[in-house]
């Protein structure tokens, strides 16, 4: 079967079903293909967003896939030592813990609503190319085959995306560029805060990464942990299992769900188009290197990719010169945002645990809210003159 439409989206997460959503209330004829039955099944995320977030989306916090909400996050080092950062409740600067999954199929619906075909169950197998040129993509579904011709491709399909590497897309990853994640949903557990989230530091712990515990109730959480392959003696899974019977309010707990996935911490693709292709999300490697969140990310850049893609097929010219501008967009957004970030990641890599009982102990009392990223760094500089060194390619 043949099929021809103005932008095709590959993979309905949050990238590719909020660029499905913007193209077709642009007036494009938008497909949106999602390999999997669900939208959004199996989870494969924390499942934590900023309130401003969804807010600067168009998207109510308000709404029922948020299921709970934390207002202050604690960093705890290798010590135990901690610092704890606080924002007011109705700041509307609150931590959201989503339902993921129906997230995903809210995102999903929106889509459909703006106009957008979706079609799921449907495995994108295949990228068609002309002349030097994406034009479609070849899927397999229940009913058989299809080729799918359309003057935009949008790639969405995550950090494995197969779309991108086709594409020949710069966003092969290396072993100290990825982190492999496991994480735990959790109840009958004992938080000291379901006000709390924590993100929990150690080289024994979690080597080249961090584990996280997100309340999603009094007495029940997410508590996931990431280890970086190159540096790890084993799977992130049996670092989580060794993590959770190491905390008092945890080993007693019951695991209702475990799940797996992996984050990439290289910093953006350094480029994410190409003629009649764009890449947005995961799929383009917008991911904080730090913390590992990429719903921010995704959520702009597949507004962004929508946006521009809809604009070059109604004008007719869908070469990368035109698209190029969705690069423009997201790089004088947050593209200097990520490129920090990286920086700082590759910073705190060289790190010790006892550097980092330093830092967390210069962070105690300070309130973060009130000054700037580098205002922080001179302050620690400051009180720690012989981390100068390791820390000056921050500034």
């Amino acid at each position: 079967m043949n099929e021809n439409v103005d932008i095709v989206v590959v993979g309905a997460g949050p990238a590719g079903s909020t660029a499905a959503r913007v193209a077709a209330e642009s007036g494009a004829r938008v497909l949106l293909l999602e390999k999997r039955r669900e939208p959004g099944v199996p989870l494969q995320c924390g499942e934590a967003v900023g309130e401003k977030v969804l807010r600067d989306q168009g998207l109510d916090p308000d709404s029922s896939w948020v299921v709970h909400r934390t207002h202050s996050t604690r960093a705890v080092a290798p010590s135990g030592v901690s610092f704890l950062m606080s924002t007011q409740k109705g700041s509307g600067r609150s931590i959201c813990m989503l339902d993921r999954s129906a997230f995903d199929r809210h995102l999903a619906q929106a889509a459909a609503e703006a106009g957008a075909d979706i079609r799921v169950g449907t495995l994108v197998d295949g990228l068609l190319q002309e002349g030097g040129r994406v034009v479609g993509v070849e899927t397999q579904h229940p009913l058989g085959r299809s080729t799918i011709r359309a003057g935009v491709t949008i790639a969405a399909d995550g950090v494995m995306s197969r779309v991108s590497r086709w594409a020949k897309l710069p966003v092969l990853l290396r072993l100290n560029e990825i982190e492999s994640c496991a994480q735990f949903r959790m109840v009958g557990i004992d938080l000291e805060s379901a006000d709390t989230s924590e993100f929990l530091l150690g080289k024994q712990m979690a080597p080249g990464g961090f584990a996280w515990i997100f309340p999603k109730g009094r007495r029940s959480a997410n508590v996931g942990l990431g280890v970086l392959p190159s540096r790890a003696a084993r799977p992130a899974l049996a670092y989580l299992h060794d993590f959770v019977r190491s905390r008092p309010g945890l080993k007693n707990g019951k695991i209702t769900q475990i799940h797996a996935g992996a984050v990439p911490v290289c910093g953006p693709a350094r480029r994410s188009f190409a003629n009649g292709l764009l890449a947005a999300g995961d799929a383009a490697r917008h991911v904080h290197a730090l913390d590992g969140g990429g719903i921010d990310y995704a959520l702009q850049s597949g507004a962004m990719a929508g946006k521009v893609a809809a604009r070059a097929v109604a004008a007719g010219d869908v070469s990368s010169k035109v698209l190029g501008e969705y690069e423009q967009q997201w790089k004088a957004r947050y593209g200097k945002s990520l490129d920090q970030y990286q920086k700082a990641r590759k910073v705190v890599d060289t790190l010790t645990d006892a550097n980092v009982d330093e830092l967390v102990k210069c962070l105690q009392g300070l309130k973060l809210e009130t000054i700037s990223a580098r205002e922080f760094l001179k302050l620690l500089i400051k009180k720690h003159p012989r981390l100068l060194w390791k820390l000056r390619k921050l500034l």
